[in-house]
């Protein structure tokens, strides 16, 4: 893992940088993981098959054993902290620009997701639209047509009592048109001048009066209005899900110049003047990392190995970095990459 040689600074700047290291670690990584989550999401949602993620054009992995450090980007004369800030501006930035996106879309589905309750949702919420056909409906100078939602269980009171919920009730005048697991609805037609004390006698007995628009303009304009928010959903899904491509390879090699500046600093905090080590990336697996660690500390000097070790050096804070309690003769933190 190919580190530069970079500006030192001095002793205390490269302290303090050290406390600021771990926690704009956590920050970072937490918005690459936030990244490759949607990713996955968005391709579960639309059953697209996984891609690969990848940085620069190519695999992650990849990219961290080629790892070459971006001079015009990150110029290595220029302070660490002043380096470090500028990975955590960028990443920040890209997370606030995540927030946007992802409300938008998550805007758009909420939207289709009101109307496909509407339309196959239970009779109280439902469009009804396309369940009531012109000739169901009566309306005329005097004479009026409501629609009901029954619960199934009081269909045989609201059949007994309709007719007279108020005056003027057309007799046997109720229809059944549908019905669901929950709910019936039934047409009844009486005059003008009662509907609105019709409604609130059916309200106190549990019965829901629904409106509905009946003319076909209204229904295509229904139509056009699903299909507009379907495709706005696709744009933005496939938007989004490009744009998290993109940004991820962006956070992900911000995330891995950043790394290289923690190794960097705290080689020198462990080891040094001048600069000398090798930074390497290891990739062993879950059963295998202790196994690993074990071989790594054999490779110290048997001295340098007991004094890492020691517990006077733990309490005093020469911990692994990223925070480990173990502590090792040589600087290591996790990256995870799944």
């Amino acid at each position: 893992f190919n580190i530069p040689n970079l500006r030192v600074g001095t002793l205390d700047s490269l302290l303090s940088l050290s406390d600021d290291l771990v926690r704009s670690n956590s920050f970072i990584e937490g918005v690459a993981q936030k990244i490759r989550r949607q990713i996955e999401e968005l391709q579960r949602v639309s059953g697209v098959e996984s891609n690969a993620l990848t940085v620069d054009g190519v695999p992650v992995d990849s990219y961290l054993t080629r790892f070459v450090w971006d001079e015009a980007k990150y110029p290595t004369m220029s302070p660490l902290k002043e380096i470090v800030d500028s990975i955590h501006t960028q990443v920040a930035k890209i997370e606030d620009d995540l927030k946007v996106r992802v409300a938008e879309y998550n805007n758009v589905r909420s939207q289709l997701n009101a109307i496909n309750r509407k339309q196959s949702g239970s009779l109280a919420v439902r469009d009804l639209s396309n369940l009531v056909k012109p000739e169901d409906i009566i309306i005329s100078e005097n004479l009026v047509t409501l629609l009901v939602i029954v619960p199934k269980y009081s269909q045989k009171d609201w059949l007994a009592s309709y007719e007279t919920l108020t005056s003027y009730v057309v007799p046997r005048s109720s229809k059944k048109l549908y019905e669901d697991n929950e709910y019936a609805l039934y047409t009844v037609t009486l005059f003008h001048r009662v509907a609105d004390n019709f409604r609130t006698s059916s309200r106190d007995k549990g019965f829901q009066i629904r409106d509905i628009e009946h003319s076909s303009e209204a229904q295509e304009n229904r139509k056009q209005e699903l299909e507009r928010i379907v495709q706005d959903q696709e744009s933005l899904r496939s938007s989004l899900l490009q744009w998290c491509y993109t940004s991820y390879g962006e956070v992900f090699s911000s995330w891995m110049h950043f790394c290289a500046v923690r190794v960097f600093a705290e080689s020198i905090l462990r080891y040094g003047l001048p600069p000398s080590f090798l930074a390497c990336v290891l990739s062993p697996s879950l059963k295998g990392e202790k196994k690993v660690r074990s071989i790594l500390d054999g490779l110290g000097d048997s001295s340098n190995s007991t004094y890492w070790k020691s517990e006077d050096e733990v309490v005093g804070g020469m911990m692994g970095l990223g925070g480990d309690a173990d502590t090792h003769p040589y600087v290591s933190f996790t990256i995870n990459l799944v």
